[in-house]
């Protein structure tokens, strides 16, 4: 159960009123969004798998239980809400591995297996059940990237491979008989592991993460179609840095939060900075603007997953702390316009 967020916030910006005096804090009680718990995950709980959509179906891979890496595959049916288990992958088990679907396919590659970095990488064909290995990964070895797809091609970018990573690698599936890797230049914004990406409009979306000096606030978004060295560009900062009033109330730079997209907007919730999250922030493509939703009603976490299915965003699964051996299993749906209802998400 979840309790309105108004006097949470204002304990939140308390200090920055204090010393921002040239902006308003005119902060809305964030009861805007409702969550609806879902049938379970039926595999072992866990946190920091790989989760793509293929269709109208979900997939989780891979991931840590809080006592070992796992390689199972498990498929979400949102029309009848149910799991079923499907080929199981025949990598390394591993977790902070990334991927991403092109049509009929899922892409898995990266992530460590506890002591190595990984660079290997597999494809998932939904229609047959079966697994497939492709190139390596182009780039070197490492874990916590974040993956997405445009126009039929795959990309990675980000990570850690004991240095923090802001290279991004091209993917073509049609390139010979297991594809082929393509160095794209760089990101604009700050390296960084324990990002979210997410795509709209064929342009990818990469914010949040961490590096060296700790959270990052940039926000950047790549469209493949630019020329070299025009593909990246630099979006509105995530935190309030501004002398306008529209991040007065930003508190969304994090790692290892989750993303999803549906109806045009864009949205990021949980994850950590110094704190465990489970708030809800919606992105607005057309202004560049965040804006506070109802907090995710399960606990908060971190290394959950997320996937769109039909216009419909789910999260599931993670971990309660970075210490913590506890897998959470539990799966809810977000509908962004509808009114907080704390009886429905039981």
């Amino acid at each position: 159960m979840k309790a309105k967020t108004l006097l949470i916030w204002l304990t939140g910006i308390g200090t920055l009123t204090i010393t921002s005096c040239t902006k308003s804090s005119d902060t809305e009680d964030t009861t805007e969004g409702n969550w609806i718990l879902r049938s379970s995950f039926e595999g072992y709980g866990r946190s920091e798998a790989v989760s793509f959509s293929i269709g109208n179906k979900g997939y989780v891979v891979t991931g840590y239980d809080g006592n070992k890496r796992l390689k199972d595959l498990w498929q979400y049916d949102a029309e009848y809400n149910f799991w079923q288990q499907k080929a199981e992958f025949p990598g390394i088990a591993r977790h902070a591995a990334t991927g991403f679907a092109i049509d009929t396919k899922g892409y898995i590659g990266t992530g460590s297996d506890g002591y190595n970095k990984l660079r290997d990488f597999w494809e998932y064909d939904s229609g047959t059940d079966q697994w497939t290995q492709k190139a390596d990964f182009g780039g070197s070895a490492r874990f916590s990237a974040v993956g997405f797809s445009i126009n039929g091609k795959g990309y990675i970018s980000t990570g850690y491979d004991g240095n923090y990573l802001k290279d991004i690698w091209e993917f073509d599936p049609a390139a010979g008989a297991n594809g082929s890797w393509t160095q794209r230049v760089s990101m604009s914004g700050e390296k960084r592991s324990g990002a979210v990406a997410f795509v709209h409009d064929n342009k990818a979306y990469v914010v949040t993460g961490v590096y060296s000096g700790g959270t990052v606030n940039d926000f950047n978004v790549f469209d493949p179609a630019k020329p070299e060295g025009q593909a990246w560009t630099q979006l509105r900062k995530i935190s309030n840095v501004s002398d306008e009033s529209y991040d007065d109330d930003y508190n969304i730079v994090r790692s290892k939060a989750v993303a999803f997209v549906m109806n045009n907007k864009a949205y990021v919730a949980t994850g950590q900075s110094g704190s465990v999250y489970k708030d809800t922030w919606e992105y607005d493509f057309t202004t560049d603007t965040w804006k506070s939703k109802t907090a995710f009603e399960g606990v908060a976490r971190l290394g959950a997953c997320a996937f769109s299915l039909n216009n419909r965003g789910y999260i599931l699964l993670g971990t309660t702390s970075s210490t913590s051996t506890q897998a959470l299993e539990d799966v809810r749906e977000f509908f962004p316009d509808q009114a907080y209802n704390e009886n429905e998400d039981q």
